[in-house]
């Protein structure tokens, strides 16, 4: 089930969105998620945005949490490079994402529950109590659309969905952004056209291009 390469792909027309601010937990209140600060990267409203999505009650369920994050484990799982979908927090991202693009709600929620009937008529348990073994198989009849069998639409669908929101969740992470080995954008220094190019096209640099534009001293 390793797709971390093909998932690489992915990454490139992923939407960044904010990463989820962890919340601290007592026994008599509930999670109080930091307030987000502004940053060179995000404007005003941006931040206002998040606060109000921060600030309101989860959509999923412990159970459906707990499911979402075997399946990302499963699709983006540790390896020799980094850590998992889970270590990049990718279940809080998509559960930050169904509150901020609310068309993913009844996909969602439809799917996982989709996903927890097959399980228990396959396995007499809903899929996060199914052994790793049983949960692989489940997830092969699904996550191949070419090769799977009539009637499982809607598994598939599901399924796209979740691969498509954890490549985007992992990949726009810190540890993604180093499993990718993106370094940014870095400075560099041009020294001009190489000499056997210039030569082909019967071209040459002016001396005063050369003093003033082309070469630099290196240090």
């Amino acid at each position: 089930m390793d797709r971390r390469k093909s998932l690489k792909l992915l990454a490139t027309g992923a939407v960044a969105v904010p990463s989820l601010l962890t919340g601290c937990k007592t026994e008599d209140k509930k999670d109080v998620p930091e307030t987000p600060k502004f940053e060179l990267d995000r404007n005003p409203a941006e931040v206002e945005n998040e606060k109000r999505l921060l600030a309101m009650d989860k959509f999923f369920t412990a159970d459906e949490m707990a499911t979402i994050a075997i399946l990302s484990d499963i699709i983006i799982p540790a390896d020799e490079v980094s850590g998992s979908a889970t270590d990049a927090k990718v279940p809080e991202f998509i559960e930050f994402i169904v509150k901020d693009m609310p068309e993913h709600q009844v996909p969602m929620r439809g799917g996982l529950r989709w996903l927890d009937m097959q399980c228990l008529n396959r396995y007499n348990k809903p899929f996060k109590d199914c052994s790793s073994s049983q949960q692989i198989e489940m997830v092969d009849v699904i996550a191949y659309p070419k090769k799977a069998k009539p009637g499982m639409q809607q598994g598939v669908a599901f399924f796209n969905k979740m691969r498509d929101l954890v490549a985007s969740g992992f990949y726009t992470s810190e540890i993604g952004v180093k499993d990718i080995g993106y370094a940014g954008n870095k400075p560099n220094q041009w020294n001009g056209v190489p000499d056997d190019v210039l030569k082909q096209y019967n071209m040459a640099y002016t001396e005063k291009q050369l003093k003033e534009c082309v070469n630099f001293d290196s240090k």
